[in-house]
C-alpha cells in the first residue's frame, strides 16, 4: 500500500506521471543494477579480467523480471543494501561456472550510484520533451499576442499597460534558460560511478582505469576524473537545476491562476467537460492543471534541500546522507516531471480572452497610463508641476468616478493650453507600451537562434 500520494492508483493520476514513474521506480531501478552488472562483465569480458564465455551467461541473467523480489528484500533488509541480495541471485541464474564473475571489483554504491545515473537519463530525457513542447507553446502564444494590450500589474494593482505576448515572453525566457543549461547538467550529473571499496580500484589492480574507461564506453555515460562516491555535486546540479525549472513553472501557474479569476477572466485553462468542477457548484472551472503545478513545485523545492544537505559526506563513504538521496532523487524527478506535464496541458491549450484584456485596461478610465500623461506635460509645464496636476487630476478621476482625461480638462492650467484630443492621445494604453514589442522580438529571435 503506496503511502507517498505521487505512487498510489488514484492519486498518482494527479501527481507525477506514469513514464517517469517507469523511469525512476523501483523495478527500473533493480533493473537499472542489472544492466550495470551485465556491463561490467561486458566490459571486463573485453579485457580479460573474466572469461570472455561467462559474459554471454551473466548478460541474460540480468532480467529483473526473473529475480525473487520477496527475498530481495529479505537480504536488504538484513544487509541495508539491496546489491549483495542482487548478487546472489544474478550469480544463481548465470550457473556455477559463470556466476563466480558478477560484481569483479566492484563495491555496492558503484551499482547503485551508476543505477540511479541511467534512471535520470531516461528522466532527463522526458523532462526535455515537455521541456521543449511548453517552449514551443508559448514561443506561438508570445508572437500571436505581441500587441495585444493588456494591464501590467505590480503589488497586484495596475501599474502600467504592457501586452500579454510580453508577459507570456517573460514566461518563456527562463524556460529556455534552463533548456540552454541542460547540457551542463547531463555532463556533470551523467557520470560513471566506480571506484570499489575505498574509491581506488585496488581490487582490480593496474586495470581499474581501463575497466572505467571500457565500462563508461559501455553504457554511454561520462567518465568521471576520479570516483565520486562521497562528491555528490553533480547530482545535486541535476536536482538544483529541476527547482529552478519548477520555480519557473511556478510562477507562470501563479499568473494563469490569478488571471483565471472571475473579476480578471483574461484567460483560462483549457476546458475539458467535468474539469476543474465542484460537487457542489456546477459554474465552477477551478485551475487545476494551476493548482497541480504549484503543489509538485513545492515538492520538490522541499526534496532539493534535503539533496544538498547530503553533499556533507564523511571521508571515503557516507554514513547516512548517501542513503538520504534514494528517499529525494527519484521523487524530485517524479514531481518535477507531474509539475510540467501540468504546465504542457496550460501551455498548449490556454485560452485568452483579448478582449476581457482590454476592458480591464480601460476600468480606470486611463488612471493605468497616468505616467504617460505626466510625461506628456512635463515638456509644457515643468515635470514637478506636472505631477501635481496629474496627482490632482487622479484624485479627482477616483472620487468622482470619471476618466482621466474628463478630470484633466476639468483643470484650468490644462484646459487653457491644450485640447481634449491631444489630452485623448496621451490617455491611450496602446500608445504607451515601451519596448514591449521589442522585448518580444528578442526572446523570440534567441529561440530562433536555438
Amino acid at each position: 500500500m503506496p503511502v507517498n500520494p505521487a505512487d498510489g492508483a488514484v492519486l498518482g493520476a494527479l501527481y507525477g506521471t506514469d513514464a517517469m514513474r517507469a523511469a525512476m521506480g523501483e523495478h527500473a531501478f533493480l533493473q537499472r543494477m542489472l544492466d550495470v552488472e551485465a556491463a561490467l562483465a561486458r566490459a571486463q569480458g573485453r579485457l580479460g579480467i573474466i572469461p570472455a564465455e561467462a559474459v554471454p551467461a551473466i548478460t541474460a541473467a540480468a532480467d529483473a523480471s526473473r529475480f525473487d523480489l520477496t527475498a530481495m528484500a529479505a537480504a536488504t533488509r538484513n544487509t541495508g543494501y539491496p546489491v549483495v541480495g542482487l548478487v546472489k541471485q544474478l550469480s544463481a541464474l548465470a550457473g556455477p561456472e559463470a556466476g563466480r564473475w558478477t560484481h569483479w571489483g566492484a563495491t555496492t554504491q558503484d551499482i547503485m550510484d551508476t543505477a540511479v545515473v541511467l534512471q535520470m537519463r531516461d528522466g532527463l530525457a522526458l523532462i526535455e520533451s515537455d521541456l521543449r513542447a511548453i517552449i514551443a507553446a508559448f514561443a506561438a502564444m508570445a508572437a500571436t499576442h505581441r500587441d495585444t494590450v493588456m494591464a501590467g500589474r505590480t503589488h497586484l494593482q495596475h501599474a502600467l499597460p504592457v501586452t500579454f505576448g510580453y508577459k507570456v515572453a517573460v514566461w518563456l525566457a527562463p524556460l529556455m534558460a534552463s533548456l540552454d543549461g541542460l547540457p551542463r547538467v547531463r555532463e556533470r550529473a551523467l557520470r560513471l560511478s566506480f571506484g570499489g571499496a575505498a574509491g581506488t580500484l585496488a581490487s582490480l589492480g593496474d586495470q581499474g582505469l581501463a575497466v572505467t574507461r571500457e565500462l563508461a564506453a559501455e553504457l554511454s555515460l561520462n567518465e568521471a576524473d576520479i570516483p565520486w562516491h562521497v562528491a555528490r555535486d553533480g547530482l545535486n546540479e541535476a536536482v538544483c537545476w529541476l527547482g529552478i525549472l519548477c520555480g519557473t513553472l511556478a510562477k507562470i501557474a501563479t499568473d494563469v491562476m490569478l488571471m483565471m479569476q472571475t473579476e480578471l477572466a483574461e484567460v483560462s485553462e483549457p476546458h475539458v467537460r467535468g474539469r476543474g468542477g465542484s460537487s457542489t457548484m456546477p459554474q465552477k472551472r477551478n485551475p487545476i492543471a494551476c493548482e497541480y503545478v504549484l503543489s509538485q513545485a513545492r515538492g520538490v523545492h522541499a526534496l532539493v534541500p534535503q539533496m544538498l544537505a547530503g553533499m556533507a559526506q564523511d571521508f571515503e563513504r557516507g554514513t547516512g546522507p548517501w542513503q538520504t538521496e534514494l528517499l529525494a532523487l527519484p521523487q524530485a524527478f517524479l514531481l518535477g516531471h507531474g509539475a510540467l506535464s501540468q504546465a504542457r496541458f496550460i501551455a498548449e491549450g490556454l485560452v485568452v480572452d483579448a478582449a476581457r484584456m482590454r476592458r480591464n485596461v480601460d476600468a480606470t478610465g486611463g488612471l493605468i497610463v497616468s505616467e504617460a500623461v505626466m510625461m506628456g506635460l512635463a515638456p509644457v509645464f515643468g515635470r514637478g508641476e506636472a505631477h501635481h496636476i496629474v496627482n490632482d487630476a487622479c484624485d479627482l478621476a477616483i472620487a468622482e468616478g470619471i476618466g482621466l482625461t474628463e478630470a484633466l480638462m476639468r483643470d484650468a492650467r490644462v484646459s487653457a493650453r491644450l485640447d481634449v484630443a491631444t489630452i485623448a492621445a496621451m490617455t491611450d494604453p496602446a500608445a504607451y507600451l515601451g519596448s514591449a514589442g521589442g522585448f518580444v522580438d528578442r526572446v523570440l529571435a534567441r529561440l530562433a537562434r536555438g
